[in-house]
């Protein structure tokens, strides 16, 4: 009988050696750890004002966080795009998409900063209800200062994002090292050195995304890098990547600010609980932070390297890539995760809070270490993976009906109940209904067949 050749295509070189995977993935680590330092440096250094002060900051960030999450879901729709370009080796339209981006956030975000400075009070009163008026006068004067920084903030998370495409997670966590200077400096000065309290913090996250902002801009303008922005001033609109930007960005957005918005209603039913509750949570919320970085950090880099894949249409390659990515955010985030749970008394006491307040904050995070070491990575990380290959809507519809049905529903029943600990479990139920159904649609494979470009 006659041999038969059985005739097989060249497999495709790996589009990331582990030289390029760690080049992209420790900046961004070092990064997102910055990132939060910004946040928790102004929560750390009010304490020294007072528990009002801590409440008043911690209820703005979560509004901030709100429109933050917005800005960059927008931005990963850029980045989408871009990397998308990027693996089909269309560097053209790579770079204008990312004008695009710009111009976008650009509106968006000063729209939003004009909404929130006119409606400074309302928006506080509708989201939280009755507040203290010491509280209430932090909020405020945070409120107001926070508010302008949102164009400036939005400006840096397009840049970041752009970079982050192209694998150059290195300018990103650079320029955060600067904003976190620039804070940190300032917040010193005027909180502890003139002595003006939240307004000082205020400040210093303003000036820290100033700098950030402008470094930024000037970096993409640079022809050096494969994603550049040529003459910015210079207004050009094109549609049909606006399209493909927004076909990403806007169910991400709406996920995230739905996500935000369900965040902030479950928040209405801890203020209540007094303000050693409100500043409770927003220290365990800060501390958690800590243990999520290296999943946020991943959940980035995914976005860049299942994108480029997705664009040089290689599946394979995507799946791959998203297997091994993800058992370093077990690896990382179960060895946090394990150090909280034994260590969470010692890490509250850093705060500066009353007994009841530290006792309320160890015991959500002992909660919390164990949930976030088995369902956190399934239902934050993973998904990037299925929006980077465009499966955006769906990962919103999960995302939004899990909300709802199981964080929200929940904590109006459990809060009741057994208090602040109500809004944690009601949370880990929602990780649980999203590692399930994201890791099925992973399996399933049926996210390979979407396209953006």
């Amino acid at each position: 009988m006659e041999a038969q050749t059985v005739l097989r295509s060249p497999e495709r070189a790996p589009l990331f050696s582990s030289a390029a995977l760690r080049k992209l993935i420790v900046p961004l680590v070092v990064e997102q750890f910055l990132a939060m330092t910004i946040g928790m440096a102004d929560t750390i250094m009010v304490t020294s004002v007072g528990e009002h002060a801590v409440s008043g900051v911690s209820l703005v960030d979560n509004i901030s966080t709100l429109l933050i999450n917005v800005f960059s879901a927008l931005a990963t729709g850029g980045a989408v795009v871009a990397a998308q370009y990027l693996g089909s080796r269309d560097e053209e339209n790579a770079c204008s998409a990312a004008k695009q981006l710009f111009y976008a956030i650009g509106a968006l975000s000063v729209a939003t900063m004009a909404v929130c400075l006119l409606f400074r009070e309302p928006i506080l009163r509708l989201v939280f209800g009755h507040l203290e008026d010491n509280v209430m006068e932090a909020a405020m004067t945070y409120f107001l200062l926070t508010a302008i920084s949102y164009p400036l903030l939005a400006i840096y998370n397009a840049g970041a994002a752009l970079f982050r495409a192209m694998g150059n997670s290195k300018v990103s966590m650079l320029a955060s090292l600067l904003m976190n200077i620039v804070n940190i400096g300032l917040n010193a000065i005027l909180i502890y050195g003139v002595g003006i309290g939240v307004a000082g913090a205020g400040f210093g996250t303003l000036f820290s995304r100033l700098a950030g902002a402008v470094l930024m801009t000037w970096l993409i303008c640079q022809h050096g890098h494969r994603i550049h922005i040529d003459r910015l001033l210079h207004f050009e609109f094109r549609g049909q990547l606006v399209k493909k930007i927004l076909r990403i960005g806007v169910p991400n957005g709406l996920e995230n600010g739905m996500f935000q918005i369900g965040k902030l209603l479950v928040l209405g039913l801890v203020t209540p609980l007094g303000t050693s509750a409100t500043a409770a949570n927003a220290i365990a919320n800060s501390v958690a932070g800590v243990v999520n970085v290296p999943g946020n950090a991943i959940s980035l880099s995914l976005i860049t390297v299942v994108g480029q894949c997705m664009g040089a249409g290689d599946a394979k390659q995507a799946v791959g890539y998203t297997k091994k990515l993800m058992a370093i955010v077990y690896l990382s985030m179960g060895t946090l995760s394990v150090l909280l749970f034994f260590f969470a008394a010692p890490v509250v006491g850093l705060f500066g809070l009353t007994a009841a307040a530290a006792a309320m904050a160890v015991e959500v995070l002992r909660w919390c270490a164990v949930f976030d070491l088995i369902f956190w990575p399934m239902s934050f990380s993973l998904p990037n993976a299925l929006r980077a290959s465009g499966d955006a809507k769906f990962t919103m519809i999960v995302s939004m009906c899990s909300m709802w049905l199981f964080r929200i529903g929940f904590s109006f029943l459990l809060v009741p109940q057994i208090g602040l600990l109500g809004v944690w479990v009601s949370m880990f139920i929602d990780w649980i209904v999203r590692a399930v159904v994201f890791f099925i649609r992973f399996l399933s494979g049926r996210w390979k067949t979407k396209k953006v470009i």
